[in-house]
């Protein structure tokens, strides 16, 4: 007997992404299908006061259709509550042998899951991350200030750290699950240290990572979600990893 079809489960928090939101759905139907991929979408929405839920319901009635499995889950929390959460919480109604987590800003276009997909493939890697700086992976849309705090948080992450990877910060990544589910239970970091605490802990356990280079664009509607708090809790988290890992 032939094993079941690999199927790919989306893991999208959302936070007043109610423009972005209808966008990154059609963006994503469209791949999958060109690929002849299965899939589900489930929106981790933290009550978006914008207007993003009632978005998500109009999604999930024009894609779900009656007697098969839903295309679009909608998973809503009380309210903000991290980012690490968040995938905790929507791993959970997951029905897929791979997770995708990405941003639903635009900023990872999905044009980019086909190459990362066969990556995976290819070689049976664990984990493909996305990378804006290694190959021809770039940013497109920040300022020099936002340019040097992501490449910065990255350059300190590696040198205390070592793991390897070009990218810490980005959160655009090919999991398989059972991966996920391991390196989630050891994973710490809630908020923007997360990305970077889960590719560590990863690699301290021995799973294998590629890495895809990827064009990051910069939001197009709606504001970032990055402040200066975020920034003090990453180097905190960095610092605290090379105590315990």
């Amino acid at each position: 007997m032939a094993p079941p079809a690999d199927k790919y489960s989306v893991l999208l928090p959302t936070f007043n992404e109610r423009k972005n939101l209808p966008i990154i759905t059609f963006l994503l139907a469209r791949t999958f299908a060109a690929h002849n991929l299965d899939w589900e979408l489930i929106i981790i929405d933290d009550a978006s006061p914008d207007g993003t839920q009632a978005i998500a319901a109009q999604l999930l009635r024009a894609y779900n259709t009656p007697k098969q499995p839903p295309r679009i889950k909608l998973q809503p929390r009380a309210g903000k509550l991290g980012l690490g959460t968040a995938y905790v919480h929507g791993l959970q109604f997951a029905t897929g042998n791979f997770i995708i987590i990405m941003d639903a800003d635009f900023s990872h276009h999905p044009k980019f899951l086909p190459q990362m997909i066969a990556l995976q493939k290819s070689s049976n890697y664990d984990i493909v991350t996305g990378t804006r700086y290694a190959g021809n992976g770039g940013v497109s849309g920040w300022d020099l200030k936002r340019k040097l705090v992501s490449r910065g948080a990255n350059l300190f992450a590696d040198t205390v750290l070592r793991p390897g990877v070009s990218d810490l910060t980005g959160s655009f990544r090919l999991y398989k699950v059972d991966v996920l589910r391991q390196v989630m239970k050891s994973t710490e970091s809630k908020g923007y240290s997360f990305q970077m605490e889960m590719m560590v802990r990863a690699k301290a356990m021995g799973f294998t990572v590629a890495e895809v280079p990827i064009s990051f664009v910069d939001r197009v509607y709606g504001d970032s979600k990055l402040g200066g708090e975020e920034i003090a809790e990453y180097l905190k988290g960095v610092l605290g990893l090379w105590v315990k890992v």
